[in-house]
């Protein structure tokens, strides 16, 4: 087993001035990009979540503390921060500082955060474009709007600011595209949830909770450096498997059903996102084996239509057209294939789409559209391939046996011309594999 290289979590400076150098080269004169970091948010009273740092944020500087805000142009980059402070510094963690992080990111300029409103006028005028995630914070939003339209009241002085705020596409685009040192955080990533995905099919038994299940996958994640898992944990026993977006994981797993865990490990903000289906006993039953070599099938055709070129879309559609004419075999859908996948009656059994894009988020960024038409896929890419078919607890028109079967199998696929490579390929997933883990 090939624990993660822990040297992937070492600062690199060189990596985040070049992504900074990158993003200046993609604007121009009189276009300015601001960016900001993520703040503690509260869970009750007094009390914050953990903080994990803007993923954006994070991928131009690399640093993990909270309020910053990263200042681009053209021709100069710099930051504002939290100020070093004694006193804080006893309570919540010794602070950078201005200059170290200006000499970390080889920044034209730094700032204590407190500056920030006195120097923002300064930042803002002369640029024509303000290129930020608008929507994210609505107190921000008003905050540059306000300070926007007070640059463009100055007009006879002849001075402006701001008069369009664009979205930072360009900036997704960047990380749309996986470098060689983010596929080794991926693969890093994968090879920790690995080690969860195989504990739970190991130790699973009739009698245990979901949370238990849960706290597994937390033991292993944790214990090989991982902050936890890049999403919550779906552990759903049952018919909680028909639930697409599960998170309750507190139902006790029966003798005779099926466990779905959907759950990624994190590496350094980057995420796996893995789903696989296991007995809560010993093995499937027959009707489970059925439905489970239908996905099956249908994902490992999917991962190998997964290549550099093709629309992205064009797998989700290979994909619904194999599980429909299934389900039309087996007499769960009536009518004409092209009927059933033009008035999409198909849904009823697979409602969500066959993958999206993975990264530092699980559900990454970056367009599935140009120009009305589906991208095709690109060589660097990472996306999952997570085909599923659900049948409903409650639905009296499907045989009585089915009912409350949910099976989903998830793999995170890096897009390499027409050799697809399966980063999770090693966590089990054949009915064999499984077993015989069980037994």
């Amino acid at each position: 087993m090939k624990l993660p290289d822990k040297k992937t979590k070492e600062y690199n400076s060189k990596l985040y001035r070049s992504r900074i150098t990158n993003i200046q080269k993609k604007l121009k004169k009189g276009e300015i990009f601001l960016l900001f970091a993520a703040n503690h948010k509260i869970r009750n009273r007094d009390v914050e979540y953990k903080f994990r740092q803007n993923s954006d944020f994070y991928y131009l500087t690399g640093i993990t503390e909270e309020d910053s805000i990263l200042v681009i142009t053209k021709d100069v980059s710099g930051m504002f921060c939290l100020p070093k402070d004694k006193e804080k510094e006893i309570w919540t963690g010794i602070r950078l500082g201005k200059e170290k992080i200006k000499s970390m990111l080889g920044l034209d300029f730094s700032y204590d955060l407190s500056d920030w409103e006195k120097e923002r006028p300064a930042i803002l005028i002369g640029n024509h474009t303000l290129y930020y995630f608008f929507g994210e914070n609505p107190d921000r939003d008003r905050e540059l709007i306000s300070e926007c339209k007070n640059l463009s009241d100055r007009a006879r002085e002849g001075k402006f600011g701001p008069h369009r705020i664009e979205h930072p596409n360009f900036l997704h685009e960047e990380r749309l595209n996986k470098s060689k040192e983010e596929i080794v955080l991926l693969k890093n990533a994968a090879e920790i949830t690995k080690l969860g995905h195989m504990r739970i099919m190991r130790e699973s038994k009739p009698g245990m909770y979901e949370y238990e299940l849960e706290a597994l996958l937390d033991h292993e994640y944790l214990k090989y450096g991982s902050i936890g898992g890049g999403y919550g944990h779906i552990v759903a026993a049952g018919k909680n498997a028909c639930i697409l977006h599960y998170v309750g994981n507190d139902d006790i797993l029966k003798d005779g059903d099926l466990v779905l865990v959907d759950s990624g490990a994190e590496w350094n903000y980057y995420t796996a996102d893995v789903t696989r289906v296991f007995p809560v006993g010993k093995k499937f039953t027959e009707v489970q084996k059925t439905i489970y070599e239908i996905v099956l099938y249908a994902q490992k055709n999917a991962i190998r239509n997964s290549i550099s070129g093709i629309p992205f879309n064009e797998v989700h559609e290979k994909t619904v057209r194999f599980l429909s004419d299934c389900l039309r075999d087996m007499g769960f859908l009536k009518g004409s294939l092209e009927e059933i996948i033009e008035k999409g009656t198909y849904r009823k059994f697979y409602m969500h789409r066959t993958g999206h894009y993975l990264g530092m988020d699980v559900h990454d960024v970056g367009r599935y559209f140009l120009e009305g038409k589906s991208r095709p896929l690109k060589d660097g890419q990472v996306v999952t391939v997570e085909p599923g078919l659900y049948f409903d607890p409650m639905d009296e028109s499907i045989p009585k046996e089915f009912r409350g079967i949910g099976i989903r199998i998830e793999d995170d696929i890096l897009i390499q011309g027409k050799n697809p490579v399966n980063l999770t390929e090693s966590i089990p997933k054949e009915i064999s594999e499984i077993e015989a883990l069980k037994s």
